[in-house]
């Protein structure tokens, strides 16, 4: 398969909530973004599991001189989904065309995709998810047989066309697995998930593109935003931008330990990566309920949050790291959500009592 430089034709979509300080932090510099994208397996950190399996495929694809299988990555938002189709595009030579879900609204607009990829190339269709039925069931044949149906014309003189398509490779991405229906997932030769990456993995994320980036960061400044980025890459980076603005602004240009906790502390991320919501929702859980059970619908009435944002964005992680449990009765606050909440279960009992 010849070597062709990889593009990526973006296409709007509808972003998935975000963090109160993942709002503050978001800022639209596509070429840094771009920069900080590592372009091989090798400079990809974390995933080991995931980048394994698509070493595996990339070989086998490539000893063939054929195109990939289909791919299925899912997982939180922000682990790198993105970039490891970039990736895979590079390993194998090819082009890569990235559009979402939400914007692929009819089978004609998945037709125009599909009929103007070259052979061997891929597709990443990003929050896959979110196709709507009637494209769904277009996407099967091509993905099986490579080829689509059409229909032309109306009434008593419709048709159908069949056309041929290359054999390309779909790349689909989803935050949320349970709402692919069977046949499509089944259609996916390997399915695989993006965990939140650990302290060490975030650490040499982050001294790697504070090297690309030119900024000045010690091993002290690096862990503090690693353990900070609440397990996410995309976090990190932005991180770096603001602690790299708060060293110019209001120190010396170095971002240590006390620099870095300082731009954090401003942005109201505490030393576990909590943010002021997910806080709101530990001392909820704690003075309201007593540490629960207590339902979601209830919890985000407490906190003045929607139910669907604190499912999708903070609910997560707090589970992932052991603040809260979920139980078949609600939400319920563990030993450690007590510990980091500032409130103490007698205080909270007592409270209870006088009410």
């Amino acid at each position: 398969m010849a070597k062709k430089k990889t593009e990526a034709a973006r296409v709007p979509e509808e972003e998935a909530p975000r963090s109160y300080f993942e709002e503050a932090l978001a800022r639209k510099d596509a070429g840094l973004d771009q920069a900080l994208r590592p372009p091989s397996f090798d400079d990809f950190t974390g995933q080991p599991r995931t980048v394994e399996r698509l070493r595996v495929m990339v070989g086998a694809a490539r000893r063939e001189h054929r195109a990939l299988d289909h791919i299925l990555l899912h997982g939180p938002p922000g682990l790198g989904k993105t970039t490891l189709a970039l990736i895979l595009a590079e390993e194998m030579g090819t082009k890569v065309k990235i559009t979402s879900g939400p914007v692929i609204e009819k089978p004609a607009d998945l037709a125009g995709l599909l009929t103007a990829l070259e052979e061997g190339e891929i597709l990443f269709i990003d929050e896959i998810h979110r196709i709507s039925k009637v494209v769904e069931e277009f996407l099967y044949s091509a993905m099986e047989d490579f080829r689509i149906d059409i229909m032309i014309d109306q009434g008593p003189n419709a048709r159908s066309v069949r056309l041929s398509i290359p054999r390309f490779t779909l790349v689909g991405a989803t935050t949320r697995t349970g709402l692919l229906t069977a046949p499509m997932r089944s259609r996916f030769t390997l399915q695989t998930r993006l965990d939140y990456y650990s302290h060490e993995d975030l650490f040499r994320i982050v001294r790697r593109n504070c090297g690309k980036l030119g900024i000045d960061v010690d091993e002290g400044g690096a862990m503090e935003i690693a353990r900070r980025a609440r397990g996410t890459p995309r976090i990190v980076n932005n991180l770096i931008r603001f602690a790299r603005d708060y060293a110019l602004e209001r120190g010396n240009g170095r971002i240590d330990r006390e620099t870095a906790a300082a731009a954090l502390e401003l942005l109201e991320i505490d030393r576990w990566g909590l943010d002021d919501m997910d806080k709101r929702i530990l001392r909820t859980l704690a003075t309201n309920y007593n540490g629960g059970p207590v339902g979601l619908g209830t919890i985000g009435v407490a906190v003045g949050e929607d139910e669907h944002t604190l499912e999708e964005v903070h609910e997560p992680y707090l589970i992932q790291e052991g603040y809260i449990a979920r139980t078949p009765q609600g939400r319920v606050l563990t030993e450690k959500g007590w510990s980091v909440c500032g409130v103490s279960r007698d205080s909270a009992a007592r409270q209870g009592l006088l009410f």
